[in-house]
């Protein structure tokens, strides 16, 4: 037996069809080996609070191993990860093909699909995931919704006893007008003698850039127009990260069978998918296949869906990109977990380097924020805590931009700068996201 894998990770298929999935003694057995590796490792003690959280749990148990641990305690382990990948991807010696056979994340889901079966997620926290639902009714009522949500004397105190979503967490506000409807009234020309015309690209709004930022879909269309490349904004539905958070996978398959089936047929065009935020990128890409594996969509999906990053240094390297971007001020750019899962390089960071003049400073840790985990009133000071280190180095060095590849893990990092600075005023630019920053270098 070797002590760890040197070999590259794999992932296998999710087998939540099979009865063995949700038993419960068969599930208690497995967490009771994964955990004992765990406890004798401890190299993701730095990651996030599972890690911190089992290793107490055992340690203070009578005997100081699992065996004295009762499991109904496993549940707040389960509670504090985020299914970022990080422990499964950068991490842990012994996931497959190591014969230890460790995945960690999907083991968490695992626990939270059979909490779910069992009717023990709340109402609440399944109303909190309705993105689609949630997303319309704020953009039909944005001016009213975004001053509800900035209004801290009553209506956050509200939020936080019936939602559980902490008063001073940062929430994202809502467009007056979605990414799809902007898109369709806003013509664009194309820059028919740039190197990289001739593709065609369906960008993939996601959830955030439909309702929240639709600046985000706007640049990175206005940027692939000034490339040369022709492109249509499509939202079939939201990817289903918050309900596989939830361990809803019945719910997050069905969306990949609706979404795959309209996806597929710009594919068939000769359409490239391009998704722009890597939460939803990483489930286009590798979460669905593991949950569908036979679905031939999804694999086809799989292999041509690229992140909005990844996509304009597909076109650097292979055509070049348009001249005519301008300095715009350093940037200090947070590389998200859900990037860095799909192993694919540090293409953000690659891509706001074509900016002439302009020094990158590059953050490759969690910012803690984890999706909604990080607002919950439960979480939100633990999120701020795993996130300080991030906070304390863009505060050391504070640059005119600073974004991260996932909008909303940027707001949390602000959120922990201003806090670090005795939340004096801070002078940065508003961009969430790096490409609104290539688009601003092309002076759009």
């Amino acid at each position: 037996m070797r002590e760890g894998s040197i070999d590259a990770p794999i992932r296998r298929p999710i087998p939540w069809k099979e009865a063995d999935y949700l038993d419960e003694d068969k599930l208690d057995s497995e967490l009771r080996r994964v955990f004992d590796i765990c406890h004798g490792c401890r190299r993701c003690f730095n990651l996030c609070d599972s890690f911190p959280r089992l290793f107490d749990l055992i340690d203070d148990s009578p005997s100081g191993e699992i065996d004295t641990v009762d499991s109904k305690d496993f549940k707040h382990i389960v509670d504090a990860c985020t299914l970022c990948d990080m422990c499964f991807l950068t991490k842990c010696p012994y996931v497959p093909p190591h014969e230890f056979d460790l995945d960690f994340p999907h083991l968490m889901l695992r626990y939270r699909a059979k909490l779910f079966k069992q009717g023990k997620v709340s109402w609440i926290n399944r109303r909190i995931t309705e993105t689609d639902k949630n997303g319309k009714l704020g953009c039909n009522f944005s001016t009213v919704v975004n001053s509800a949500l900035k209004e801290k004397k009553f209506v956050r105190p509200i939020m936080g006893t019936v939602l559980g979503i902490h008063e001073e967490a940062a929430l994202p506000t809502f467009e007056n007008q979605r990414l799809t409807e902007k898109a369709v009234s806003q013509s664009l020309k194309i820059d028919s003698s740039a190197p990289g015309n001739g593709r065609k690209v369906a960008l993939f709004a996601t959830c955030f850039s439909e309702y929240n930022n639709n600046k985000i879909g706007m640049m990175a269309r206005a940027v692939l127009a000034k490339n040369g490349v022709e492109t249509e904004v499509v939202y079939p539905m939201c990817c289903g990260m918050p309900q596989l958070e939830q361990g809803d996978i019945d719910r997050v398959a069905s969306h990949a069978e609706k979404s795959s089936m309209e996806l597929i047929k710009w594919i068939d065009q000769g359409y490239d998918i391009v998704s722009l935020v890597p939460s939803c990128t990483l489930m286009l890409k590798f979460e669905w296949p593991l949950i569908l594996p036979r679905n031939e969509n999804i694999k086809k999906l799989s292999q041509a869906t690229f992140d909005i990053a990844e996509y304009i240094m597909d076109i650097s390297k292979k055509e070049g990109l348009s001249e005519g971007m301008s300095p715009i001020g350093d940037i200090t750019l947070h590389i998200s977990c859900h990037s860095r899962a799909q192993n694919m390089g540090q293409k953000g960071a690659e891509m706001l380097r074509q900016i002439p003049d302009t020094k990158v400073n590059i953050i490759e840790r969690c910012s803690g924020h984890g999706g909604s985990w990080g607002v919950m009133a439960d979480n939100f000071e633990i999120a701020l805590k795993i996130g300080k280190p991030v906070a304390r180095k863009v505060s050391s060095e504070l640059t005119k931009n600073i974004v991260s590849e996932c909008p909303l893990a940027r707001e949390h990092i602000v959120q922990g700068v201003q806090k670090i600075s005795e939340e004096k005023p801070l002078t940065i630019n508003s961009a969430q996201h790096p490409i609104e920053l290539l688009a601003a270098a092309y002076g759009i």
